[in-house]
C-alpha cells in the first residue's frame, strides 16, 4: 500500500529526490540526513513535490509471539506507528490478546492420559498437523441420554423387580426404589456441577474426584469404581446365563438338572453358571481386544432392545385391563406347586371309563389307585387353580402391599387362602413345592435392587465425544435419571396390580411352567422380554468390559498407584491389553461366585462408595470456595451434596454391613498406600506433637512444587503505608483485600518503617497492634508483618522477599498508587514504587495497583447495579478474568456484571475475535458480555507530541532536584533557550506550508483532539508566528498534564501555568488540515515545521500515543463503570525514563474513578478444565 501526498512548497526547500530519500529512511528506523545547503536543493518557488510513502503491504503483526528467530528484527517493524507500543517491551511473555484468543478458543477436550491438559496444549498444533482431529459431533440425546439409559435399564429390571415386589411389598419396594433413585438423582446433581466445572476427559468419575480431593482419594475412589464396574460385567453376564439356561434352553444345560432335588440341584446350576459363564466371558474379552468398533456397533442394536422390551411390558399391562392373559397357577391348600412334574392341576379326572388319578396324585401318593396311601397335607387340603396375571383392574395391588420375608427353604404360599395342615406335622416331598432359595429381608432386596440405578456415569466418561459436554452431562444424566426413576416406581405399582402375590415370590417361575413372569406380562410376545433381556444383558456386560479397562489404563498412566503401572501399556492402537486381561480375571472371580443375588451387593458397595465421594467432592468444593469452582450447572447446593453422600454411606451399611467394612478397609488401604509410597512416616508425640507434625507435613507437600492452575488463588501480600503515629493511610487498601479474598488463601498485610529495630521497637509494636485492628475491623483473615531498615525501599524490599513460611508464600501483591507523585518532596515515592513493580517481576510475583483507592467502596457499601469492565489487552496469565469473579463473590460486587474488552488492530478479524472470546469465556464458566474495541493505526497527533514534549521537558526537570538552585536555575533557562532559539531557528515569514492528502483523513484522528487543542488550533494567529508558545493561564492543568516550572516568559504568569504548543499552516489561503491528518515522522523530518519535536525519543512519542489512544476509547466505553480493570505495562529496561513511565501510567487512567491496573505473575491462573 502507498500513501500519496501533495506537498505545497515556497522557496528554500530541498529536491524531491532528498525528500524521498529521508522519507525512505525514515520509515526504514535510520534518521535522516542532516539539510544541505540552500543554494545546493533550490528549485523554483510552488514547485509541487510529490512524496510517495511505500509499505511493504505485509501484516506487521504477523505473529503475536516475539520468540522466533526473525523476531527480534522484525520488532522496530511491528510496532512502529502501533496502538499499542506501552506493552511492546514485554511482548515475549505477554502477548496480544488478539493474536491468542483463536488458541485459547479452539482447545481440544479429547480424552489426553496421564499428562495434565495444559502440558499437553503445547504439542496440540504438532499434532493437529500431523492427524487431522474429527471434531466431537454427539448431542445429549445420542451422547449421554441413551447411553445412560442403557446403563441404567438392566438385568434387575427384567429379572428380579418382580421378585422383590413379591417380596418386599409395594410399600417396602417404592421404598427402596425411591431411596436409591434420590441417592443417584443427588448424586447426579453433584456430578453435574464437577463435570460442568471444566473439561471432564475420559476417567469420568476418577478423573472427577482426583483433580477434585486430590490423587489420594481420586486413586482410591477410581479402583473401587473401577471394581464395582468389573463386578457389574460379571453380574450382567450371569443374568445373560440365567435367562439362557432357564428361560430360553434349558436342554443346554452340562450338568443336567433333571431327577435332582434340593443341594444338589442348587450346585448343578451353580456349576453350569460358572462355566457358561467363562465361556461367555471370554468371547466377549475376546470381542472388546478385536476392537471396540464393534461394542460401539452394536450399542445401538442393544439399545433398541431395552426400549422395545419396556414398550411390550407397559402394553401388556394395558391388555391385561382388557383381556387377562390365561397364565394358571396350580396351589394345593395355600401352597404352589412345581408346574413341571404335572401336566392337569387336579387330583383326579373324570374320563369315560370312570375317575382317574393324576400325576399330581402319583407326587403325593404311593400308587395311582384310589385308596392308595397319601401326604396328610395333600389330603386335607384341595387343588385350586388361579390365574398368575388378573389384570390391572382384578385388584390384588391391596394384597400385594406389605412385605412377605422367608427363610431359606420356606414355602411359598398365598396369604388369604386357608389352608389344613397340623403344626407338628413334618414337611414331606418339599421338593414338589416352590420354596425361598435365600432368606430375605429388606436390607437384602437394597442391596439387589442398587445395581439397577447405577449407570449414571454414561454420560460424563463419553465428554470427549460431545459437541457440547458442558450442556448435554447435566441435562441428559438427568433426564435420563428422572425417566429410569419413572419406570422404575411405575412398575413396582403395575406389577403389584397385575400380577398374582405367589407368582411374584416365585423367583425362577417354577410355579408358572418356568416361564419368565414379565415376558408373560408383555404384549404382544413373552419372546420379546426374554430375547430382548437377553441382548440387552449381553451388551452391558459388553460396556463393563469396554469401560473398565480403560478406567484401570488411566490410573494406571496417572503413576499414583506405583504397583499398577504395568496396566498403563496397550496395543499400538491405544487398546489396553493388559488392563483388559486384568479385568477378565477379576470379573471371572464374580463369575465364580455363580449367584446374581450374592454378585450385586458386592458392586452396590464400590458404586455407593464412589458416589460418596462424588457428593463430597461437590460439597467441599462449595463451601471452600475455591477460585476455580465455577461450575456452569447452577442447581446445585452443598446441602444437597451432604445429603446425597449421607444416603450412599446409609445404604451401604443398609445393604450389608460387612461389605461396606470391607469396602471400606479396601479404599482405606489404597488411600494410605498412595499416600505414603515412597514418603517417609511422621509420628508426633499426643495431639499438640500430631498437630505440628501435620503443619509441618502440609507446609512440606505445600513447597514440592508450584499449586496447579486450578487452585491458584491469590496470596496478597497488602502494602499499606503508616503516619507518624503508625496508623495505617489507606484503610480502603484492607477492604479492597477482604473483597478479594472471597477465594480464601493467604492474607498478609505489611507495612515498613525506616530506622533501626532496636531505636523504633515501639514504634514497630504500635504499626503492628494498629494492622491487628484493622484487619480485625475490616474482616481480612490473615497475618501482620512489620519491617525496619535504614530506607522505605530497602524495608519493601525485604518484606517482599521474607513474607510466608516455607510454600504458604504471597504470589501477588497488593499496593495503591502513589499519591501527589509529580510533586517534588515525593519523587522517592514514586522511585520506590517502580522499583516495587521491577522486583515483583523478577520474583513472578502478581501485582495489584488500585488508583484513586479513597473512591473504592467499603465492605458495608452495595452496588445494587453497575459493570465490572475488563480491558484485556496482552494475556497475563488469565488474572484479568480471575480477578472479576473473584470481586462477584463478595456483597459489595454481587449485583455487578462483568464486561470484557479487547482491543483489535488494523490486521485482526474482530468478528471472530468477539465469536473465540465468547467460546472461550463459555468454557471458563465465566457469564461476562464481550465487546471487541478496533483502534486501527492512526497518526499520532500535535497534542502527543505536545505533552511528550512537556513530559520530557519535566523529566530534565526532575534530574535538577538536587542540584544547587543556582545550578538548577541555569539549567532551566538553558532548556527554555534552546527551546526558543530553535523557533527563532525558523523564519515562519518565509515559509507557508499546506499538506494535502490524497485519502480523507480518518474520522478517529478528528474525533480524538483534545478539547484544549481544538480551541488553540481554532484560535486566530499572527503572521509572523505560525508556531508560537501559547502560555494560557485561563485553562486550569489537568491531571493528564503536568505542571511544567518553565522560565517565565512573555505573557507567563506563574510556573504553575498550563503549557501548550499549538501550529496551523497555510497555503494560497486554504484552510488549515487538522494536525493528525498526516504522518508525523514524516512532518517532523522533511519539513522541520517543529523542531524542538526532532529532539523527542520516538519510543516515549509511541508510548505517549498508546497511552491517549487506549484512555481515549476506555473512557468512550467504561466512563459509567464501577470499575475498571487494565493490563499494567511493565517499566522501562533502562532506568532512565523512570519518570515517564509513570506519566505514561497517568494519561492511560486519567479520568477514570476506580482503576485495578493488573500485571501477571508469569503464570497461567486459570483454566478451561475441571
Amino acid at each position: 500500500m502507498s500513501q500519496r501526498f501533495t506537498v505545497c512548497k515556497s522557496a528554500g526547500a530541498r529536491r524531491p529526490s532528498d525528500i524521498q530519500g529521508e522519507v525512505n529512511q525514515l520509515f526504514e528506523g535510520d534518521e535522516p540526513p542532516t539539510s544541505r545547503g540552500g543554494a545546493e536543493g533550490e528549485d523554483a518557488a510552488g514547485t509541487e513535490v510529490v512524496v510517495v510513502l511505500k509499505g511493504d503491504s505485509i501484516p506487521k503483526e504477523s505473529s503475536p509471539f516475539i520468540n522466533s528467530s526473525d523476531a527480534a528484527a522484525e520488532k522496530s517493524q511491528q510496532y512502529d506507528g502501533k496502538n499499542m507500543a506501552l506493552f511492546e517491551e514485554e511482548m515475549d511473555t505477554s502477548p496480544m490478546v488478539s493474536s491468542l484468543l483463536s488458541s485459547l478458543a479452539n482447545y481440544s477436550n479429547l480424552p489426553q492420559g496421564s499428562k495434565e491438559h495444559e502440558e499437553a496444549e503445547n504439542n496440540e498444533a504438532e499434532s493437529s498437523r500431523k492427524k487431522p482431529v474429527k471434531a466431537p459431533q454427539l448431542g445429549t440425546l445420542m451422547g449421554v441420554y441413551m447411553p445412560c439409559i442403557q446403563n441404567i435399564f438392566g438385568v434387575i429390571l427384567f429379572l428380579r423387580m418382580t421378585w422383590l415386589v413379591g417380596i418386599g411389598g409395594v410399600v417396602g419396594t417404592f421404598i427402596i426404589v425411591f431411596m436409591c433413585c434420590t441417592t443417584t438423582m443427588l448424586t447426579a446433581i453433584s456430578m453435574s456441577a464437577i463435570a460442568t466445572n471444566g473439561v471432564v476427559p475420559a476417567g469420568g468419575a476418577y478423573y472427577m474426584i482426583s483433580r477434585s480431593l486430590g490423587p489420594e482419594f481420586g486413586g482410591a475412589v477410581g479402583i473401587c469404581f473401577y471394581l464395582g464396574t468389573t463386578y457389574a460385567g460379571a453380574m450382567y453376564i450371569l443374568g445373560a446365563i440365567e435367562l439362557l439356561l432357564i428361560y430360553i434352553v434349558p436342554q443346554a444345560a452340562i450338568f443336567p438338572l433333571e431327577g435332582l432335588e434340593g443341594a444338589e440341584a442348587e450346585a448343578a446350576l451353580l456349576n453350569n453358571m460358572r462355566v457358561y459363564g467363562t465361556i461367555l466371558l471370554t468371547s466377549m474379552a475376546t470381542v472388546v481386544f478385536v476392537g471396540v468398533k464393534y461394542v460401539n456397533k452394536l450399542a445401538l442394536v442393544f439399545l433398541a432392545c431395552v426400549i422395545l422390551s419396556i414398550l411390550a411390558v407397559y402394553a401388556g399391562v394395558i391388555k391385561t385391563g382388557i383381556d387377562a392373559p390365561d397364565f394358571p397357577v396350580c396351589l394345593l391348600g395355600n401352597r404352589t406347586l412345581v408346574s413341571k412334574n404335572f401336566d392337569v392341576c387336579a387330583k383326579t379326572v373324570e374320563t369315560a371309563n370312570g375317575t382317574v388319578t393324576t400325576q399330581l396324585w402319583r407326587m403325593f401318593c404311593d400308587s395311582p389307585l384310589l385308596n392308595a396311601t397319601c401326604d396328610r397335607y395333600f389330603t386335607s387340603n384341595n387343588v385350586t387353580k388361579i390365574q398368575g396375571i388378573p389384570g390391572i383392574t382384578s385388584g390384588i395391588l391391596a394384597e400385594n402391599m406389605f412385605p412377605i420375608y422367608y427363610e431359606k427353604g420356606d414355602l411359598i404360599a398365598r396369604n388369604n387362602m386357608d389352608s389344613v395342615e397340623d403344626p407338628d406335622d413334618p414337611l414331606t416331598n418339599a421338593n414338589r413345592y416352590v420354596l425361598a432359595d435365600i432368606a430375605s429381608f429388606f436390607t437384602l432386596l437394597v442391596g439387589i435392587y442398587f445395581p439397577s440405578v447405577t449407570g449414571i456415569m454414561a454420560g460424563s466418561n463419553r465428554s470427549g465425544d460431545l459437541k457440547d459436554a458442558q450442556k448435554s452431562i447435566p441435562i441428559g444424566t438427568i433426564a435420563a435419571i428422572t425417566t429410569t426413576s419413572f419406570v422404575y416406581m411405575s412398575s413396582v405399582i403395575l406389577f403389584g396390580a397385575c400380577i398374582e402375590g405367589v407368582v411374584l415370590r416365585d423367583k425362577f417361575g417354577e410355579g408358572v411352567h418356568g416361564n419368565l413372569v414379565i415376558g408373560t406380562l408383555a404384549w404382544p410376545s413373552p419372546w420379546v422380554i426374554v430375547i430382548g433381556s437377553f441382548f440387552s444383558t449381553c451388551g452391558a456386560g459388553l460396556q463393563s468390559l469396554t469401560g473398565a479397562p480403560r478406567l484401570m489404563q488411566a490410573i494406571a498412566k496417572d503413576g499414583i498407584v506405583p504397583a499398577l503401572r504395568i496396566f498403563g501399556h496397550a496395543k499400538a492402537n491405544g487398546e489396553p491389553t493388559w488392563s483388559l486381561l486384568l479385568t477378565a480375571c477379576i470379573c471371572e472371580s464374580g463369575i465364580l461366585i455363580a449367584s446374581l443375588d450374592a454378585v450385586a451387593p458386592i458392586l452396590s458397595m464400590f458404586f455407593l462408595m464412589c458416589y460418596m465421594f462424588v457428593n463430597l467432592a461437590c460439597a467441599l468444593q462449595t463451601l471452600l470456595r475455591t477460585p476455580n469452582w465455577r461450575p456452569r450447572f447452577k442447581f446445585y447446593h452443598w446441602a444437597l451434596s451432604f445429603l446425597g453422600m449421607s444416603l450412599c454411606l446409609t445404604l451401604m451399611f443398609i445393604c450389608s454391613w460387612y461389605y461396606a467394612i470391607v469396602a471400606m478397609v479396601i479404599a482405606g488401604s489404597i488411600y494410605k498406600y498412595i499416600e505414603f509410597a515412597g514418603a517417609e512416616k511422621e509420628w508426633g508425640d499426643g495431639i499438640r506433637g500430631l498437630s505440628l507434625s501435620a503443619a509441618r507435613y502440609a507446609l512440606m507437600r505445600l513447597e514440592e512444587g508450584p499449586p496447579h492452575t486450578k487452585n491458584w488463588r491469590p496470596q496478597l501480600l497488602t502494602l499499606v503505608s503508616t503516619d507518624a503515629e503508625q496508623n495505617v493511610e489507606q484503610p480502603r487498601l484492607l477492604s479492597l483485600t477482604n473483597q478479594l479474598k472471597a477465594g480464601k488463601g493467604l492474607t498478609i498485610v505489611g507495612t515498613a518503617l525506616v530506622g533501626t529495630f532496636l531505636e523504633n521497637h515501639e514504634q514497630t509494636q504500635r504499626a503492628e497492634q494498629a494492622l491487628r485492628k484493622l484487619m480485625e475491623t475490616e474482616k481480612v483473615k490473615g497475618f501482620c508483618q512489620v519491617t525496619v531498615s535504614s530506607n522505605l525501599r530497602d524495608a519493601t524490599s525485604h518484606l517482599l522477599q521474607a513474607s510466608g513460611l516455607g510454600g504458604l508464600k504471597h504470589n501477588a501483591v497488593l499496593v495503591s498508587w502513589p499519591r501527589n507523585w509529580r510533586q517534588g518532596d515525593e519523587h522517592q515515592a514514586w522511585r520506590n514504587f517502580v522499583e516495587l513493580v521491577r522486583e515483583t517481576t523478577a520474583a513472578d510475583l502478581a501485582m495489584l495497583v488500585p488508583k484513586n483507592i479513597s473512591a473504592f467502596p467499603s465492605n458495608g457499601e452495595r452496588f445494587t447495579e453497575g459493570h465490572i469492565d475488563v480491558w484485556w489487552i496482552v494475556h497475563d496469565g488469565g488474572m484479568l478474568m480471575l480477578l472479576p469473579f473473584l470481586l462477584r463473590q463478595h456483597k459489595v460486587w454481587r449485583k455487578c456484571k462483568m464486561r470484557i474488552f479487547t482491543v483489535a488492530q488494523l490486521d485482526d478479524n474482530s468478528i471472530q475475535m468477539k465469536k473465540d472470546l465468547t467460546t472461550f469465556l463459555y468454557h471458563l464458566r465465566i457469564e461476562a458480555m464481550v465487546e471487541v474495541v478496533e483502534m486501527h493505526d492512526s497518526d499520532i497527533s500535535a497534542y502527543t507530541y505536545e505533552k511528550t514534549l512537556v513530559m520530557e521537558q519535566r523529566s530534565q526537570m526532575l534530574k535538577q532536584i538536587k542540584m544547587t538552585k543556582n545550578e538548577r536555575e541555569r539549567e532551566i533557562q538553558s532548556i527554555t533557550d534552546s527551546s526558543r532559539g530553535s523557533i527563532r531557528r525558523k523564519n515562519p515569514a518565509a515559509v507557508t506550508t499546506q499538506l494535502s492528502v490524497t485519502e480523507d483523513p480518518p474520522e478517529a484522528s478528528k474525533e480524538e483532539k483534545p478539547e484544549e487543542e481544538s480551541k488553540s488550533a481554532s484560535s486566530p494567529v499572527s503572521p509572523p508566528a505560525q508556531v508560537q508558545l501559547i502560555h494560557d493561564s485561563t485553562t486550569p492543568a489537568s491531571p493528564a498534564t503536568p505542571a511544567t516550572p518553565l522560565t517565565p516568559t512573555e505573557g507567563a504568569k506563574s510556573p504553575g501555568e498550563q503549557v501548550q504548543m499549538t501550529w496551523t499552516e497555510k497555503c494560497d489561503g486554504e484552510p488549515a488540515k487538522p494536525p493528525g491528518a498526516a504522518t508525523p515522522e514524516g512532518i517532523k523530518d522533511f519539513f522541520n515545521m517543529k523542531p524542538e519535536w526532532e529532539n523527542l525519543n520516538q519510543s516515549n512519542v509511541r508510548r505517549m500515543h498508546t497511552a491517549l489512544r487506549l484512555n481515549e476509547v476506555i473512557i468512550k466505553k467504561s466512563s459509567e463503570a464501577k470499575l475498571v480493570l487494565l493490563n499494567m505495562p511493565g517499566p522501562p529496561r533502562n532506568r532512565t525514563g523512570d519518570e515517564n513511565y509513570m506519566e505514561f501510567l497517568e494519561v492511560l487512567t486519567d479520568g477514570l474513578n476506580r482503576v485495578l491496573l493488573v500485571r501477571g505473575g508469569g503464570r497461567e491462573v486459570i483454566t478451561i478444565y475441571s
